[in-house]
């Protein structure tokens, strides 16, 4: 008796058709049907992985009742209506990046699961990247200090899209994997952006989150640019480290360097910097995508709760809610907490008065309602 997790996708995209090649390989699943709107995709999933297909989800539910989880790789505006459809028909669901387009769409598919009972994934890939999640255990070990701040860039010519901007097509990775290797939530959040190709969506963005006690992270997102790059670079008070995805081999390094203050006197020997070795660990070469549905198949299995669940999902929103909200306020810092812009004060001259602490800090106003 074939005991195996029965399975159909929704999308047959570029990015659907590696999830369904995904499960395909995999021994653990059993990938029954696929469905999208173009006949030449469900031809071409027919020829290379003997699947049926359905045009819609609808028909899928109907005619092939023997499955019990979907995985939802159509674009992400059909994200939020798939995967009520697809609780509400009592199947486990995998929704890849952005879980939803809002913050109550999430919400409610959320509590919809809870509901249910049902396994509600999010396809947040770096949280299952060999990479993060050994940069995840070298912070949280402490081995880099406190950390600073993190950086990431990811950038390519193309894939132009037309249903979303750069921000919400890439920056999920990026803000997901910050999230897992920090463990904390940022306390506001900030972005820039330009639509130079299409009004209306941005091309490029530049988006800052604010943690407490100082952190800092930026991301730099962009379908317009010369390099492709896939980038992440987290800097501590010991110890710093690279982590290139674009990169064939040595994905990660690091770099025993940095700079602290010593108990001196002397200007020119106040700040002393460190060069140190350069380590390079080794790293499992297992596919992320297929670890990530390795979990799902788990969860679904032994009804688990999944890491990159949709409470995680929701994290991610919320950020990417409130930065779409900084963008179209032309960068303004908008509060997690209050969903209201905090006010650029004037940078304090020196010369005029002394700072003291009850005095704002230039860039970090108290919030203000925003008409």
């Amino acid at each position: 008796m074939d005991t195996r997790l029965k399975l159909g996708v929704v999308g047959l995209g570029a990015w659907g058709c590696n999830v369904a090649r995904c499960l395909y390989e995999l021994p653990d699943c059993d990938l029954v049907v696929c469905s999208d709107l173009s006949e030449n995709r469900r031809t071409m999933a027919e020829r290379n992985w003997g699947v049926q297909t359905v045009a819609s989800l609808d028909e899928m539910i109907a005619q092939f009742p023997e499955i019990t989880a979907v995985a939802i790789a159509a674009p992400a505006v059909l994200h939020y209506p798939l995967a009520k459809k697809a609780l509400l028909a009592d199947k486990d669901v995998f929704v890849e990046k952005p879980f939803t387009l809002n913050v109550a769409d999430a919400e409610e598919l959320m509590a919809l699961a809870e509901e249910r009972g049902k396994v509600l994934m999010v396809g947040h890939l770096l949280e299952y990247h060999p990479a993060v999640n050994k940069i995840r255990d070298i912070v949280q070990a402490g081995e880099l200090g406190d950390v600073y701040y993190i950086y990431t860039q990811r950038v390519n010519l193309g894939r132009i899209r037309g249903d979303e901007n750069a921000m919400w097509s890439f920056a999920p990775h990026d803000i997901s994997q910050i999230l897992y290797i920090l463990g904390e939530e940022p306390v506001d959040v900030s972005a820039r952006g330009q639509s130079y190709i299409q009004d209306g969506i941005e091309d490029v963005v530049f988006l800052s989150l604010f943690f407490k006690n100082r952190r800092m992270a930026h991301i730099h997102i962009s379908w317009l640019d010369p390099h492709k790059m896939r980038s992440t670079t987290v800097v501590g008070s010991k110890k710093m480290l690279v982590f290139d995805d674009a990169a064939t081999t040595e994905k990660l390094r690091i770099y025993d360097s940095g700079a602290q203050q010593q108990a001196t006197s002397s200007y020119g020997e106040a700040i002393q910097v460190r060069f140190g070795d350069i380590q390079i660990p080794h790293l499992a070469t297992t596919e992320p995508l297929k670890l990530e549905f390795q979990h799902f198949i788990q969860c679904v299995n032994k009804r688990l709760t999944p890491r990159s669940d949709a409470k995680d999902g929701l994290r991610v929103v919320r950020i990417l809610e409130a930065a779409q909200k900084s963008l179209e306020l032309d960068g303004l810092p908008i509060s997690l907490k209050s969903g209201l812009a905090r006010k650029r004060m004037p940078k304090l001259n020196p010369m005029d008065r002394q700072w003291t602490p009850q005095m704002p800090v230039a860039g970090r106003a108290p919030v203000v309602a925003v008409s």
